[in-house]
């Protein structure tokens, strides 16, 4: 364990709250930009590998809903986990935080183990099922067959770097990622261009990189520099922890395997009605996405540790005010970003691909995609209050809502009523507005109301 000063130090309940988020949410949006170069890179190099970079960048494209099936794991039992941590240590209960750390290595190793397996045996009908293509499927299997191999390191990396940020030390947890990027931005052209490896090189590099991020968690977690460290003791599944991680976790899980759902729907949809090409300007579309979130995805997870801890020490005004610094920072950036997106999205584009046809084609469906950028934000806001104050019925209900009762049936219907192909980028804005709106306004009339009234009753 770590030393009083340190334990001081790292108190969400000292300090002016927008003070705590930023000191976590800087380092943290630094770590999700090296996170997505993590991420994207890898379509970067292969959207400019010359002939046929289309169809290359369109097979790892169709390898994102098993990518994404793969992290809603991970947040089940990694992101579900953090915030009871959090709520214990702000009640002063470190062998129970210990405990609930402990029993999501456990979920974390085991699921990772049980989704290779699937993953590897299945591997041809789920691509296919997924919108694959004859031509396609050589590109998405040569990258999937060697991603896999690294299911297990990605997932301790992702799930378990959450319990060093909410121990207050997201140096680290930026750290954590750091190496794994600057490992596969160097490896990728080396293996990709070098070794003309190709997909199978991108995949490489990437399971390599995830290698040295999981070695650099745990040398933290099971050593003395954190406040509470990772015990063999303590790694083990207990029924009752992970019943409680299950039914926190269930939200982030469901928000993940929605945006599975979401994706399997759009390949199969666009393969249908405009092929290959269509495919991969989603591809493009989703990776400027997550370019563009980045901020907001820093700041959501900075303050979610500050939210639990306040509210685990009963210091529920403090909770407030962090949710209404993620509100306001979140509206104003995603203005900012829809903004640049209506003005250059031939730049966006052109990042990931030099495929003229690619790019003439994806500009209208960027600004169609983008329309209404601001309302994410406020889903983001209401969905991680929620989350931060184990709020889990309301947190899982609008993880679906957004996806799996507005973009799933609208991605399916709307090209089917005449729209086509810009259907399937209709559905996303539409969902924004609608699912933003109902999530961020319940949880204002609800949980941040509720904290209000704790407030005076603890007064």
């Amino acid at each position: 364990m770590a030393t009083n000063t340190t334990i001081q130090k790292n108190d969400f309940s000292k300090g002016p709250v927008w003070r705590c988020i930023v000191a976590q949410a800087v380092p943290l949006t630094i770590a999700q930009l090296v996170q997505l170069l993590y991420n994207v890179v890898d379509r970067i190099y292969l959207g400019h590998m010359g002939d046929g970079n289309s169809l290359a960048l369109t097979g790892v494209g169709l390898t994102f809903p098993i990518i994404t099936l793969i992290m809603a794991f991970t947040s089940l039992f990694g992101i579900g986990g953090v915030p009871l941590f959090s709520m214990a240590r702000g009640a002063g209960d470190e062998k129970r935080a210990s405990r609930i750390m402990g029993n999501s290595f456990a979920l974390l190793l085991t699921s990772s183990v049980i989704l290779t397996v699937v993953g590897f045996v299945f591997c041809r009908p789920i691509l296919f099922a997924f919108g694959a293509s004859e031509e396609s499927f050589v590109y998405a299997s040569e990258y999937l067959n060697v991603y896999l191999i690294g299911t297990v390191f990605s997932m301790i990396t992702s799930g378990m770097n959450g319990y060093i940020n909410a121990q207050g030390f997201p140096r680290i947890g930026m750290c954590s990622v750091i190496i794994g990027a600057v490992a596969n931005i160097v490896l990728d052209p080396v293996f990709i261009f070098g070794l003309d490896m190709g997909v199978a090189g991108a995949a490489l590099a990437t399971i390599i990189s995830q290698m040295l991020s999981a070695v650099w968690v745990m040398h933290f977690l099971f050593g003395k520099q954190a406040v509470i460290t990772l015990e063999l003791s303590n790694v083990r599944i207990s029924g009752n922890i992970t019943k409680e991680i299950s039914k926190l976790g269930a939200s982030s899980f469901i928000m993940s395997g929605t945006n599975f759902l979401v994706q399997v729907s759009c390949n199969t949809t666009l393969q249908a009605y405009g092929g290959d090409l269509y495919v991969g300007i989603m591809t493009v579309t989703n990776s400027i996405r997550d370019i563009v979130m980045l901020p907001v995805g820093g700041i959501v997870n900075g303050a979610q540790p500050v939210i639990s801890f306040n509210y685990g020490a009963k210091e529920y005004d403090r909770a407030r005010a962090g949710i209404r610094f993620n509100t306001y920072v979140g509206a104003v950036y995603t203005m900012l970003a829809w903004g640049l997106i209506l003005l250059f999205p031939k730049f966006w584009f052109d990042i990931f691909s030099d495929d003229l046809a690619m790019t003439q084609a994806g500009i209208s469906m960027l600004k169609i995609y983008f329309f209404g950028f601001v309302f994410m934000a406020l889903q983001f806001a209401g969905q991680s209050a929620f989350q931060a104050l184990g709020d889990a019925k309301h947190a899982i209900f609008f993880s679906l809502l957004r996806k799996a009762f507005i973009v799933v049936p609208l991605t399916l219907w709307l090209p089917r009523v005449g729209f086509g192909v810009t259907g399937v980028f209709l559905a996303e804005p539409i969902s924004n507005v609608i699912g933003g709106l109902a999530c961020y306004l319940t949880m204002r009339m609800t949980a941040y109301r509720k904290l209000g009234d704790m407030s005076r009753t603890n007064v």
